[in-house]
């Protein structure tokens, strides 16, 4: 029994009411993750109010003096100390009951939901102990050295803190975003929650009286059995919505169909997965689908609808990834990934995916973690390689696929303000039984943060299909100057984005050649952005030159809209400035108004100019209409 004198009792409270969230938080991390979140929360303040210490019984008047001994220990050292041997118990008593206090009757809290990166540290923290959680808690939250938080986790109970920094200290490293900015956020914060409420239609039912409820199932049956001409003749159990949630109902497509249809997007993927035959877990998924628990994580593609499943839905994968159950769904327009972690708070990802083809229904991501994520491959794609879009020379890189479909880890590319040093995408081989064997067959896709890959395409838009695929090597080097960009483009529902070298132009003064690029991204629900940009001669294959324009909600560069005008100043290595202008294939004149005055009888310009001066750039069409240059 840790009991303390009445002076150290009153540090630890003094300690408690000052410091109260900071200590929470650090229980809340090294709780087991395996709690969910709504228990955690309550046993997280429950801990650190238990934390206090008794008093000991005073010596009676005329005992000897107390000895001399160290100073004694402060407030908070000692309330954390014991916060942190109450949490880490509790991984080793899994069953442990929740403390008395604080108590919540009909509601559930939860802190708020952060991103991707808060979402893939907390699972990763759930495949570690309660002592490398502590670990780095100690070093992040509380600011220790390797040295002070030994100690703690010593005094703790940890049985090895060694082993349990030097974890901590890898999984630190792994984590991309940084591990003391994610922990500081509101996901791991229990003092900053939102409520939502029970699940109300089951609160109803349990107050109802247990002998009541079994008489009516009794005088039900009885009923039934009496008159059985009183089933629906039209065979239906129950209505539309309620034959969605029925796991027997769900579609499953043969696993040849692919090879012998027309069409090739989702409805020809087979079911896969180890679990696909457990009625259990397809059961749970459609049912959170249908009512979200309050502290499910719900992501969402731009322009994707969450609303619950209409009728039964076709079921492409149910199996363990990475130690997460998930479900993928699909109901003819929208993409569902159903994932049960171990903490057993489930997450739902929507994108839309309707009008797919044999290109962007080619794979889905079925996996993600820090620094990583797995495909799952359609079955028609029979090879798959990864490659760096900023290093266009380097060959691809074979990946393993196993036999369900799912690829083994693909590297993502770095998180926003991480630099840009390097840019994974995957390249895809369709099979021969469906497109014939010939090298332009393979098309690039990339990771965008979406559950379906973005892809990759390159050249002039066509009036009658989309441009072609992005693996040759004058299109690799012109993704090479473009691919950072691609990161201003994460979780906005991109279906393809494509990069169209649309005019070359000789520079002033023996400058060389630049290209002028124009990058299109088109989105699943149909609007596009454009940016334009200017290339050029650069020391570094990945230099990524200057935007020359942008715009929203056009058809520039589509083939409903291809012709297209740039403009920028540029300075010479003389160090005189000009007007640069360049225009589509169509465009035969170019005009520059305003601050400069100037005009070319053909599809570039290149006129001195003070780089303030304001310049408007018109391009006349070799049909006799005009098109005025895109803005930065």
């Amino acid at each position: 029994m840790d009991e303390r004198t009445r002076a150290d009792v009153e540090r630890a409270e003094a300690a408690i009411v000052e410091h109260y969230p900071r200590l929470v938080r650090l229980t809340y991390l090294v709780l087991p993750p395996s709690m969910g979140r709504h228990r955690r929360v309550l046993t997280a303040h429950g801990l650190v109010q238990r934390a206090l210490p008794r008093t000991r019984l005073r010596r009676p008047d005329g005992g000897l003096p107390a000895q001399r001994g160290p100073a004694p220990e402060s407030g908070y050292d000692l309330v954390r100390q014991r916060a942190l041997r109450l949490a880490l118990a509790y991984e080793a008593q899994p069953g442990r009951v929740l403390p008395a206090l604080p108590l919540v009757w009909g509601l559930r809290l939860f802190p708020r939901a952060g991103g991707a990166d808060e979402l893939a540290l907390d699972q990763a923290l759930s495949a570690v102990p309660a002592a490398v959680r502590a670990a780095l808690g100690l070093g992040h939250l509380e600011g220790l050295d390797e040295d002070a938080a030994r100690a703690v986790l010593a005094r703790a109970g940890a049985e090895d803190p060694d082993a349990a920094q030097r974890a901590a200290a890898q999984l630190d490293r792994e984590t991309e975003a940084g591990a003391a900015a994610l922990l500081g956020s509101g996901e791991f914060d229990p003092c900053m929650v939102q409520t939502r409420p029970t699940d109300l239609l089951r609160r109803r039912q349990r107050v109802r009286a247990v002998a009541a409820v079994a008489a009516v199932l009794v005088i039900g049956a009885a009923v039934a059995a009496a008159w059985p001409g009183t089933a629906d003749p039209s065979g239906r159990a129950g209505t539309a919505a309620q034959q969605a949630l029925d796991p027997d109902r769900l579609l499953r497509t043969p696993n040849e169909q692919w090879a012998d249809t027309s069409r090739v997007d989702f409805t020809a993927w087979p079911v896969r997965g180890r679990q696909a035959g457990d009625r259990k877990l397809l059961a749970r998924a459609l049912r959170v689908w249908a009512a979200p628990p309050p502290d499910t994580r719900i992501t969402a593609a731009a322009g994707t609808s969450t609303r619950p499943p209409g009728h039964p839905p076709q079921l492409l994968y149910a199996g363990l990834i990475d130690n997460v159950m998930v479900v993928v769904l699909y109901d003819g327009e929208r993409l569902v990934r159903y994932a049960e972690p171990e903490d057993a708070t489930p997450t739902l990802h929507f994108a839309r995916v309707d009008n797919a083809d044999l290109t962007t229904g080619a794979a889905l991501v079925i996996g993600r973690g820090n620094g990583w994520m797995r495909y799952l491959l359609a079955p028609w794609i029979s090879e798959i390689t990864t490659r760096d879009l900023l290093a266009p020379a380097a060959p691809p890189h074979g990946l393993h696929v196993a036999p369900d479909g799912v690829t083994d880890r693909i590297p993502i590319p770095p998180p926003a303000g991480a630099g840009c040093g390097r840019w994974p995408v995957a390249q895809l081989r369709p099979s021969t039984r469906i497109v014939a064997a010939a090298p332009d067959t393979a098309f690039l896709v990339a990771d965008l943060d979406d559950l379906v890959p973005v892809h990759l395409t390159s050249g002039a838009p066509l009036s009658g299909g989309a441009p072609e695929g992005a693996t040759g090597a004058p299109a690799l080097r012109n993704w090479a100057r473009t691919a950072c960009s691609l990161g201003s483009l994460r979780g906005t529902g991109v279906r393809s984005v494509n990069t169209w070298e649309f005019a070359r132009q000789q520079l002033p003064e023996d400058g060389g050649s630049a290209a002028w690029v124009c990058t299109r991204a088109d989105t699943w629900r149909g609007p596009g952005s454009v940016t334009l940009r200017f290339l050029p001669p650069a020391a570094r294959p990945a230099d990524p030159g200057r935007t020359a324009g942008r715009a929203v909600n056009t058809a520039a560069c589509s083939r409903f809209g291809p012709d297209v005008v740039g403009g920028i100043h540029w300075q010479a290595k003389s160090g005189k400035w000009y007007l640069l202008a360049a225009g589509s294939p169509e465009v035969g004149g170019l005009d520059a108004t305003g601050g400069v005055r100037a005009t070319a009888d053909e599809g570039t310009l290149a006129t001195p100019a003070e780089p303030a001066a304001p310049a408007e750039v018109v391009g006349r069409l070799r049909t006799g209409g005009s098109v005025r240059a895109l803005h930065p």
